[in-house]
C-alpha cells in the first residue's frame, strides 16, 4: 500500500458531533491512526443525528471513517487514567468540550502535559478559550448568526436565513485541521514546543469576511442582505436560460469582463466605457438588465459553448443528483462508494486536497461503537484479556 503523507501520527478524538472530529477524519484521512475515544454506552451523539434510514444514522459512516472506536467513560479513575495511558502515547488530542471541563475532571492540559511533554492539544469550541462567553455552549448555527454572516444572506425584503447544513462547524474543523498540523510542523521541524490550538466556531467564518470589516471600518456601511456578493463585481447573478435553467455568471476581474463582450459580442459598445470595474459599479443596471436578456436568448448548451470559448466563468446551479452524474466529478472520484455494513454499501464524499505522491484513502467506514477496544486497550496498552473483561464489567469501556 502506498505511504500516506500523516503516517506515525497518531490522533486522540475526544470530541463529538460536527467541527472538531471532522477535522480528526481529515488527517485520518491521509493516514494518521485517529482512535475515536466515544462515551461507553452511547457513543458520539452524531451517530443518532439525521438523516436516518432504518433507525440509523446515513452520515456516521462517513464522518467516523478511517477512525477506530473506543470506548470510555472519563467518570471513572479508572477511565481517566486510561485516557492518560493512551494520552502518552499520543501526539495530538482533539476536544471540543465546554472551556474548562477537561480541567474539571482532573484531565486539562497540564495533566496531559505531566504524561506527555510533546502532547499538542486543539480546541474546538463555541467562542474560544478566552474572552467573556468562553464557557457559554456553542452549535454552528447560532455561532453563524453571532458571526455577522446570516445577517446577509438571503433577501432584503426577507428575514435571513441559515446555510441549509453546518458551514460554520466544518470551516471551524478546517481551521483545526490546519492549525494541528502547523504546531505538528513546529514541534517536529522546528524542534519547538508542543503547543494548544484554540478554533472557535464563529471566527473561522468571520475570518472571510474582510470585506466587510473594511467597510464597516473605512466607510461606516453595513454591508446587507443579498442573494450574491454586492458591491464588488458587475455583472454578477443568477440568470434564467432559455431553456429554463438558472445560471450564474460573475465578472470578478475586468479581463474576465472583456471576455464576456467578447462572448456577447459587445466590445464596441461596452469597451472602453465599461472596462473599469469602478465604472460598471457606477451604472450596473445597463449591463445587467443585457446580461438578462442575452442569457434568456440562449440555451444552456449554447452559453456554455460561446462563455468557455471566450473564457467566462459559467456554471448551471446544481443540486447533488447533478453532482452524482457530472462527469468532472465522476473524474476527480468526489464520490466514492465504501462498502458498509449497516447499509451495505454507502457513497460519501472522496479526499480533499488529491496529493500527488501520499494521496489519502478511505480505509473502512465508522466503526460500530467499541470495534477497537480489544486493539487499542490490548495491543496499543498491553491490557491482559482479564483486564479488558473487568473494564467491561464495570462499564468504564
Amino acid at each position: 500500500m502506498q505511504k500516506q503523507a500523516l503516517e506515525g501520527v497518531r490522533v486522540l478524538d475526544i470530541a463529538t458531533v460536527i467541527a472538531a472530529p471532522w477535522a480528526a477524519g481529515l488527517l485520518a484521512d491521509f493516514g494518521a491512526e485517529v482512535i475515536k475515544v466515544e462515551m461507553t454506552g452511547r457513543g458520539d451523539a452524531f451517530r443518532a443525528m439525521g438523516p436516518l434510514k432504518d433507525g440509523k444514522s446515513i452520515r456516521w459512516p462517513s464522518m467516523g471513517r478511517n477512525k477506530k472506536s473506543v470506548t470510555l467513560d472519563f467518570h471513572y479513575e479508572e477511565g481517566k487514567q486510561l485516557f492518560l495511558d493512551l494520552v502518552k502515547k499520543s501526539d495530538v488530542v482533539i476536544e471540543n468540550f465546554k472551556t474548562g471541563t477537561l480541567e474539571k475532571w482532573g484531565i486539562g492540559v497540564e495533566k496531559m502535559r505531566e504524561v506527555n511533554p510533546d502532547i499538542i492539544v486543539t480546541h474546538v469550541t463555541g467562542y474560544g478559550q478566552t474572552g467573556p462567553y468562553r464557557k457559554l455552549a456553542g452549535l454552528g448555527t447560532p455561532l453563524q448568526a453571532f458571526s455577522g454572516y446570516t445577517y446577509m444572506q438571503g433577501y432584503p425584503d426577507r428575514p435571513p436565513v441559515s446555510p441549509p447544513f453546518a458551514l460554520a462547524d466544518y470551516v471551524a474543523g478546517l481551521y483545526a485541521a490546519f492549525g494541528t498540523m502547523m504546531a505538528l510542523y513546529h514541534r517536529d521541524v522546528l524542534k519547538g514546543k508542543a503547543q494548544e490550538i484554540d478554533v472557535s466556531l464563529y471566527e473561522g467564518i468571520f475570518r472571510m469576511e474582510e470585506a466587510m470589516v473594511a467597510e464597516y471600518d473605512l466607510m461606516g456601511k453595513i454591508r446587507q442582505r443579498s442573494p450574491m456578493p454586492s458591491g464588488a463585481s458587475c455583472p454578477i447573478g443568477t440568470f434564467e436560460t432559455g431553456d429554463n435553467k438558472y445560471v450564474i455568471i460573475v465578472c470578478s476581474t475586468n479581463p474576465v469582463f472583456e471576455h464576456l463582450c467578447d462572448a456577447m459580442e459587445k466590445r464596441e459598445e461596452w469597451l472602453p466605457k465599461y472596462a473599469l470595474a469602478k465604472d460598471r459599479l457606477a451604472d450596473p443596471k445597463p449591463i445587467m438588465d443585457a446580461v438578462t436578456a442575452w442569457v434568456k436568448n440562449h440555451t444552456f448548451d449554447e452559453l456554455k459553448e460561446k462563455c468557455s470559448k471566450a473564457g467566462v466563468p459559467i456554471s448551471t446551479i446544481y443540486n447533488i443528483k447533478d453532482c452524482f452524474e457530472d462527469p468532472q466529478y465522476q473524474a476527480r472520484h468526489d464520490i466514492v462508494d465504501v462498502p458498509c455494513e449497516e447499509f451495505g454499501h454507502v457513497k460519501m464524499p472522496g479526499i480533499v486536497p488529491v496529493l500527488s505522491e501520499t494521496p489519502g484513502s478511505i480505509r473502512w467506514p465508522g466503526q460500530k461503537l467499541g470495534s477497537a477496544n480489544e486493539e487499542v486497550y490490548g495491543k496499543l496498552l498491553g491490557l491482559s484479556e482479564e483486564k479488558l473483561q473487568e473494564l467491561k464489567d464495570k462499564k468504564i469501556i
